[in-house]
């Protein structure tokens, strides 16, 4: 390509020019031929000072940029290096946006009329990237990247990413290129004209398809992995002693030190397994729980014959497995062994739809970015699990219609059948020794006897605390007022041009004549869609009725659906609504299923139609799923459910839902689970309260059961790594108003937070308490040189915060629920945890009260045998949040002086490792802390 790029990076002092906001540095790369041949950089004088938090991003302060030219001055050499330049920058609306303010007010036109957005870019090329923030991928690539978040480095690390991208580009089969070029045109940024002229150097020389790849259907992906036959005839038998087990793992890791708590873990896995019998293990950190169950489940799956299911509860955990320690097990285990991760259906890439929808006339920007971004990924990906793909949010609704659900017609007829992803992931499955999935997958397999997974006897169950949340997830359902709309919406009638109409042509094409006509169909849709709004407006006057009787100022409301409810004479009209509803429903239902069973009888189907039909098919197993919801929820309950709706008073009908979960599903994982499974192993660092499982087998539906319990301790030394505080002279949460003790509560973490430098995570019970905390000491102004980044306020996931949290050197994290546990922030990035409330579950939420009075029906106290024990656990789980490595060291502060007044509270401190615990004013807490940090 002849035309030069000029890649640039700017720092500001806010996000908007309209608002005032102005550049204080400048740096713009010159690439020509692929090559970086200049670099120009200045700061700039913005005529106003630089906020503190823009300070602390840039390390650029008022003192640097007194004396540098103000804009103006430096226009005429910038608007000379743009002009017949490419644009290129990492978010070019941002960059692009404030240069065009600057140049225009220095009275130079717009010279830029092309631009590549390496954002955007990136995203095509680098689909499974988990991330597109510069320092990210810069990180990632390994690229040098000596100040971020100052414009010199930003725009060269920007220069090296554009041309690793570039060559991305010229590695990619030219079939491929030139489907991206086609849909390219569609983009933000002009993409494609650097694609077209990569297409034009390709087709000046001939070359091979690298060998890992195909061709078929036009289009280009890698060929599916078979994996070498394991012969395993030779006797495998277990290191069942200390000496065996330190041969083997000392042979191959190196720098291994015996970890005599590992080899406990192992022994107890193979007893169990061997004795047929299940069992619970809780191991403590730096235990290594993952290879103290590993090695014992392949011995034993190898030696008899047997494979081993391995199912974790986050995606974070699987990958762990998969791409850390089963790569290490390759080197430790003396002989050959299979390993394969196993989803559910919907999870994999349907081909035979996504091959269709490149000929759709969509050019929507989310659909046209998602469908470039597969096409890339089908060269990376070796398994077709959706999951690996970075989808925008636009994207994820063009990701559920490329869902793999099954074949409606002939599956022999399906073109892609050879290349099947979720076929073959199953066919590795069943000739795996050990499988990792996921819990969801696992109790939807047993509920819905599916039989997806292999029918194994052997189970290891890890991250085990949160089994049952996910048993009550995978077995409760839900009907949400947006979605149900959306579904009606995807229906449409005739004149939408949506599914209904799409079926109408193809019925029309071959001649069929359905029971019910087009337009009786059109009706159906419109009372439809008209009973949908009336029954939710009459939900929404439950929602304020409940408000006004509560009196709380919550906009968030949940109402429990109880006998007495449903007794009322206002309730009838609900249910008449609901049986309406559902009678369109049905009619709709039968209508759809009488075309698609029409269009099933023809002798010849095209291609285009076959791929529409499996995608028709897809929405009517969604409609037949929508229609049980409406029955089970409103006119026939299941006592053994807990029923509730819950909606935004700001927001009604459009926030309203509607749940439900078994009150106990313990009962269920008995009867379906652990009675049909031969051993069960159920291991994680939080299971027992007060040294004692009794709790956690309670709610697993094991309480009567004969099995093996053993508790491995953390090998670290906590007495040496850790303090636990407890400030005296904050007021009791019982017994002050919400604002009084958060004014508390701000106050101490002030001043906190100036003794541990930040390198906080404050973690609190309600996201309400969270969100007043972080305002007030927000506009406090007591912490401006700190940067507060708050679960739900600043923008980002769990991991996005987490990162951001790390990136800084004086930072406060504030969390809520998901932040309890699964946030690894080893070393010294977190050096102080704060626990604002002990994490009791409100005793007013549908599902803990309705399982409290199932309590209190048994004649038990609901407090000591569900509250408590749940609160204990989470405790542990927040605790656990410190100390991750053997090296790490720091402060845990408890505000919550329930932990030392109520009768309750010894029971928290017991839970924990043996650390020094020490009380006192505010004054000497950070006496301490600055002493011991």
């Amino acid at each position: 390509m002849s035309r030069k790029f000029v890649v640039v990076d700017l720092e500001t002092t806010g996000n908007t020019y309209e608002k005032g906001d102005r550049i204080i540095q400048i740096s713009a790369v010159t690439i020509e031929n692929y090559q970086i041949v200049d670099q120009f950089t200045s700061f700039v004088n913005p005529g106003i000072s630089v906020p503190p938090f823009i300070e602390e991003l840039t390390g650029i302060h008022d003192d640097m940029i007194k004396d540098a030219p103000t804009f103006s001055e430096i226009a005429d050499e910038i608007y000379g290096l743009l002009a017949d330049s490419i644009f290129v920058a990492h978010n070019v609306p941002f960059d692009l946006g404030f240069l065009q303010g600057e140049l225009g007010a220095a009275g130079y036109r717009n010279c830029v009329t092309e631009s590549i957005d390496t954002v955007e870019l990136s995203k095509v090329l680098m689909p499974m990237s988990t991330s597109y923030k510069l320092s990210d991928m810069s990180e990632m690539l390994g690229f040098e990247h000596e100040n971020p978040h100052q414009a010199d480095s930003d725009a060269l690390v920007t220069s090296e990413l554009l041309l690793f991208l570039i060559e991305n580009i010229r590695q990619l089969p030219l079939i491929t290129i030139e489907k991206l070029t086609d849909l390219a045109h569609h983009l933000k940024s002009n993409i494609a004209l650097l694609l077209h002229s990569i297409i034009q150097e390709k087709r000046m020389k001939l070359e091979d398809l690298p060998e890992a790849l195909e061709v078929h259907r036009g289009i280009a992906l890698r060929k599916k992995f078979q994996p070498d036959t394991v012969d395993n005839n030779e006797s495998v038998e277990y290191p069942s002693s200390m000496e065996e087990k330190q041969k083997l793992l000392t042979s191959f890791v190196n720098g291994y030190e015996k970890r005599e708590g590992q080899m406990q873990m192992m022994d107890t896995v193979y007893k169990a397994f061997v004795g047929e019998k299940h069992a619970v293990i809780e191991a403590g950190t730096g235990i290594g729980k993952s290879l103290g169950y590993l090695i014992p489940a392949l011995y034993y799956a190898v030696k008899h014959h047997q494979s081993v299911i391995i199912s974790t509860y986050t995606l974070q955990m699987q990958d762990q497995l998969l791409y850390n320690e089963i790569r290490r097990l390759k080197d430790i285990i003396p002989f050959p062994f299979r390993v394969s991760v196993l989803k559910g259906r919907s999870n994999y890439l349907n081909m035979l739809k996504f091959e269709q929808s490149l000929t759709d006339r969509d050019h929507s920007y989310d659909n046209v970015l998602t469908k470039m971004q597969i096409l890339v990924w089908l060269i990376q990906t070796e398994t077709g699990d959706m999951d690996e793909v970075n989808f925008s949010s636009g994207g994820k609704h063009y990701k559920e219609r490329m869902k793999h659900d099954g074949w409606f017609l002939q599956k022999e007829k399906d073109p892609w059948i050879s290349r099947d992803f979720y076929m073959h992931a199953r066919h590795l499955a069943l000739q795996s020794e050990i499988v990792i999935t996921n819990h969801s997958m696992l109790l939807v397999d047993i509920e819905q006897e599916r039989n997806l997974l292999p029918d194994s006897q052997f189970i290891i169950i890890d991250e085990a605390h949160n089994f049952i949340k996910a048993a009550s997830k995978s077995l409760g359902k839900k009907i949400e007022f947006n979605a149900f709309k959306f579904l009606i919406n995807n229906i449409g009638t005739f004149d939408k041009n949506q599914l209904f109409a799409k079926i109408e042509q193809i019925i029309q094409h071959h001649n069929i004549v359905p029971k019910v006509s087009t337009s009786q169909f059109d009706n159906l849709i419109l009372r439809l869609d008209a009973e949908v709004d009336d029954f939710f407006m009459l939900l929404s006057k439950w929602i304020i009725k409940s408000e006004r009787k509560l009196s709380q100022n919550v906009a968030k409301h949940q109402v429990r659906f109880t006998e007495e409810m449903r007794q009322e004479r206002d309730w009838q009209s609900v249910l008449m609504c609901a049986e309406r509803t559902l009678d369109f429903h049905k009619q709709i239902r039968l209508g759809l299923e009488d075309r698609l069973e029409l269009i099933k009888e023809q002798k010849e189907i095209p291609i285009t139609e076959r791929a529409f039909v499996e995608e028709a098919n897809s929405f009517m197993l969604e409609w037949l799923t929508l229609g049980a919801k409406i029955k089970d929820f409103m006119l026939t309950p299941n006592i053994q459910e807990v029923v509730w709706m819950e909606g935004d008073t700001r927001t009604l009908p459009n926030s309203i839902g509607l749940y439900s979960e078994p009150e106990n599903p313990g009962g269920f994982l008995k009867e379906h689970f652990f009675s049909d499974k031969k051993s069960v192993v159920m291991t994680s660092a939080t299971l027992t309260v007060d040294h004692s499982f009794k709790y956690f087998l309670q709610e697993v539906g094991l309480n009567n059961y004969s099995l093996m319990q053993t508790i491995i301790p953390s090998p670290f030394a906590y007495d040496k790594m850790a303090k636990l505080m407890i400030p005296t002279d904050l007021p009791e949460v019982r017994h002050t108003k919400t604002e009084e003790y958060i004014e508390a509560i701000s106050g101490h973490l002030a001043a906190i937070a100036s003794v541990t430098d930040g390198r906080m995570l404050v973690l609190f019970t309600s996201y309400d308490m969270l969100r007043k905390t972080y305002n007030l000491m927000k506009d406090s102004g007591a912490l401006d040189e700190f940067i507060m980044l708050a679960q739900g306020v600043t923008s980002g996931s769990r991991t996005r915060l987490t990162k951001s949290f790390q990136q800084f050197n004086k930072a406060i994290l504030f969390g809520t629920s998901s932040f309890w546990e699964g946030v690894d922030i080893p070393g010294k990035d977190l050096t102080c945890l704060v626990i604002v409330r002990l994490p009791f579950s409100p005793p007013n939420e549908p599902i803990i009260a309705a399982r409290n009075e199932a309590i209190k029906k048994r004649g038990k106290n609901p407090f000591s045998e569900h509250s408590l024990p749940e609160a204990v656990i989470r405790f542990k789980q927040g605790f656990g949040r410190l100390i991750r490595t053997e090296t790490d060291r720091g402060v845990v502060i408890v505000m919550d002086r329930r932990i030392d007044t109520s009768s309750y509270g010894q029971a928290f401190l017991q839970s924990l490792p043996n650390v020094p615990i020490e009380r006192g004013p505010l004054k000497e807490i950070i006496s301490t802390i600055e002493k011991w940090l």
